[in-house]
């Protein structure tokens, strides 16, 4: 009879484990992210070519070739759309370019466009979104508003030209910033926030807003004067095979900020600050605004010396979720996987994938969720923090391993770590009490966890 029970019992649990282990396979979290890809559309253009030179570029150096670049774009996008192509050659360009829809800009090997350092180039001022605010500032170098089909493709490399020119800016920059912030928080009209000229808030390098099927391929991006890639409010974001060059203060590689259908794949990162960055607006006009960071892949990529690595936040007011983040890898930096806000902030961060990551140095922490990022300015919003995957990671060394410091009244909820080896860490693991964190084969200088 014992025995007839003992066999009865191990049938019931058998057959448990095996639909447990068929239910997990059904919902394979990963099978977002192939769904996610299935939908991202990408531009596509009519075989129609515009030679910059046929229209008067010279491609010296030194005259001034923005005219000749603008008059293709205009042909281009009356005649329906196509291809605006830049032959080998340096252009020198006295002010932004402003895309239209349906042109794809094509630099050819050895094509380089280089930026004025001339700030009243940048002008007049252009409706944009500075450190999650919205403003009118100086126009980014090359700007798109409300376009839908366009990219910038090619072997050619855009230089922003940006050393010297903003020296001591980010010093300067505060009183501009605080007063920014508090005309988020204190929901001032947008056609009061005036700034660029007499201030020092530095314009993104390129920048999409409101606009949609987006592509950046093949190129190499250097000298930028702040954020470098800055999709707003867009969707449909296709960013492959690029080089990013900048080592600049606040110099994030790509910014993702409130938009959505997003992959970024097979590119390369050398930046002062981090890699890739997603968010989503800051504090009240983020949290009202309520316009999310979503349905994004960030897949092969190779970061070399970045600040931060791969991070969500700390603008973050408008929520992020549904990311995954695979096979990548990074050379050193400071925070490497990395989720910030503060108690400013309000929001949600939910559904985070991360897997398959190759790390050699952290200077500061491999996996870090910090609350109390820098900057608070007093609000009581606590963000939310829930369902994060973070698995397959190695790193050589780094400070601190594994750090996840919840606010006491949201506590982060949800993170599940495993198949982590960490060689050599001079903190093995730094998580509050009150957060919901599940380690599963955690190796820390040769201890488990």
């Amino acid at each position: 009879m014992l025995f007839k029970k003992i066999f009865t019992l191990s049938i019931f649990y058998c057959v448990l484990f095996l639909s447990q282990s068929c239910t997990g396979l059904a919902n394979d979290p990963w099978d977002k992210a192939e769904e996610i890809l299935a939908n991202i559309q990408e531009p596509s253009f009519p075989d129609r070519s515009f030679d910059i030179r046929e229209l008067g570029a010279k491609g010296d150096g030194t005259s001034n070739d923005l005219p000749a670049i603008m008059s293709a774009i205009t042909m281009c996008n009356t005649a329906g759309g196509g291809r605006v192509t830049v032959p080998k050659g340096v252009y020198y360009l006295e002010g932004p370019i402003h895309f239209k829809s349906n042109v794809e800009l094509h630099l050819e090997e050895g094509a380089k466009l280089k930026f004025s350092k001339n700030l009243d180039d940048y002008l007049p001022l252009v409706y944009t979104r500075w450190e999650g605010t919205e403003l009118f500032n100086y126009s980014s170098l090359i700007y798109a508003s409300s376009c839908e089909n366009i990219a910038i493709t090619g072997k050619g490399t855009i230089d922003g030209n940006a050393q010297g020119v903003y020296k001591g800016w980010f010093e300067l920059q505060r009183p501009d910033q605080e007063r920014l912030r508090t005309m988020g928080d204190k929901a001032t009209p947008l056609e009061k926030r005036i700034f660029g000229k007499g201030h020092y808030l530095r314009p993104s390098f390129i920048q999409f807003i409101n606009c949609e099927r987006i592509k950046i391929e093949g190129i190499k991006i250097i000298e930028s004067p702040f954020w470098i890639i800055h999709p707003i409010y867009s969707k449909h974001i296709t960013i492959r095979n690029i080089h990013v060059e900048s080592l600049r203060l606040q110099n994030d590689g790509v910014d993702i900020d409130s938009s959505s259908y997003v992959l970024i794949e097979d590119s390369t990162f050398r930046t002062g600050d981090d890699a890739v960055a997603i968010k989503s607006g800051r504090d009240r006009e983020g949290r009202e605004l309520a316009r999310p960071s979503e349905n994004i892949v960030i897949r092969n990529n190779n970061c070399l010396e970045v600040h931060n690595g791969m991070a969500i936040g700390s603008e973050m007011s408008g929520s992020v979720r549904n990311v995954y983040v695979e096979n990548c890898k990074i050379k050193s930096g400071r925070n490497l996987i990395y989720f910030k806000s503060n108690l400013d902030r309000g929001g949600l961060i939910e559904n985070v994938h991360v897997r398959n990551i190759d790390v050699e140095k952290a200077s500061v922490a491999l996996i870090r969720f910090q609350t109390d990022y820098h900057s608070f300015r007093g609000g009581h919003h606590p963000p939310i923090f829930r369902n994060f995957h973070i698995e397959n990671i190695t790193c050589k060394e780094t400070k601190t391993a594994i750090e996840v410091k919840g606010h006491v009244e949201s506590p982060i909820k949800g993170v599940f770590i495993r198949n982590v080896k960490v060689e050599r860490a001079q903190k093995a693991l730094d998580i509050n009490a009150h957060d919901q964190v599940d380690l599963q084969e955690v190796s820390i200088n040769e201890k488990s966890y």
